[in-house]
């Protein structure tokens, strides 16, 4: 069984010890970080990610109500005329961690602006909720409109958690008027579906959560184009999940199904299908113009 699974199976089943345990308020918090793992920039992460830094790329910390901060990245293409990425990561991986898939995004012919949610990366450290994670997206969209001003040409971006958190932004947002295109990479339909997933143990653990993560009951109301890519032996969420929440898009959506691929390493095990698919996204979307591309430092 995978870790994340396993992880997560284990900490929701404490749930059921509640009516034994005398500090509730105790165990909601602890299986919130034992399921969404927030991970702190450690300097061994910095100083790796050091070597990827570009011209123009800048790293800021927002300053949020209370005093906490938000880090948010800025990477630009060279030329205006890119689109612009909001890139949405998922649980236990800081942004430092993602910079494989960020600089294969980069290749595809973005510029990104990313959000280390609070409890992740330079952000403020806590353990973080599904509200939390919600506002943080929010304030990240707030930064994306200011950095990408066309709506023509952005594009929201989730991987795992983090679609889950994008369906739920795009679904408060207009085709068009908002933004141009919705990208889902290795999403599940409700956290508790990656449980019961697994088995008995997990349905048990699924019905107990208080996490949700609820992607499958507000998919239907995204209107722009949607471009899901996953895995097909994916040990985390199960291919099924994907193809679930697929079936229930009612704009048009774009399938990449890649096979043999696991979780969060698409862009390195199917390099040409996952740039391809990128492309086919921006070269048949109507409203979303195809830019230069360059290649960037792992």
């Amino acid at each position: 069984m995978h870790t994340f699974t396993l992880r997560l199976i284990l900490c929701l089943l404490l749930l059921l010890l509640l009516p034994l345990l005398s500090s509730c308020a105790w165990l909601e918090t602890h299986q919130r970080r034992i399921a969404l793992r927030p991970t702190p920039a450690l300097p061994q992460h910095v100083a790796t990610a050091a070597s990827a830094w570009q011209p123009g790329d800048t790293r800021e910390l927002l300053t949020l109500q209370g005093g906490q901060q938000l880090a948010i990245w800025w990477l630009p293409q060279p030329g205006a005329s890119a689109p612009t990425l909001l890139y949405l990561h998922g649980t236990f991986r800081n942004l430092y961690q993602n910079l494989p898939k960020i600089d294969a995004l980069r290749k595809a012919g973005f510029s990104i602006v990313a959000v280390d949610y609070r409890g992740w990366g330079d952000s403020t450290a806590l353990v973080p909720s599904e509200a939390t994670i919600t506002a943080d997206t929010q304030s990240a969209w707030v930064e994306m409109q200011r950095r990408q001003p066309d709506p023509a040409k952005r594009v929201i971006y989730g991987h795992s958690m983090g679609g889950a958190v994008a369906v739920r932004l795009a679904s408060e947002l207009r085709y068009g008027q908002d933004y141009a295109a919705l990208v889902l990479e290795s999403t599940f339909t409700r956290m508790p579906d990656v449980a019961t997933a697994a088995g008995f143990w997990g349905r048990l653990a699924g019905w107990a959560t208080t996490l949700e993560f609820d992607s499958i009951s507000r998919i239907d109301r995204v209107d722009a184009p949607v471009l899901m890519i996953h895995g097909s032996k994916d040990k985390t969420v199960p291919v099924e999940l994907g193809r679930r929440l697929r079936d229930a898009v009612r704009s048009s959506v774009q399938w990449v199904e890649i096979p043999g691929g696991t979780h969060s390493r698409l862009q390195q095990e199917a390099p040409e299908l996952y740039q391809q698919a990128f492309r086919d996204l921006m070269n048949t979307g109507k409203r979303i113009p195809a830019a230069p591309t360059r290649s960037t430092s792992p």
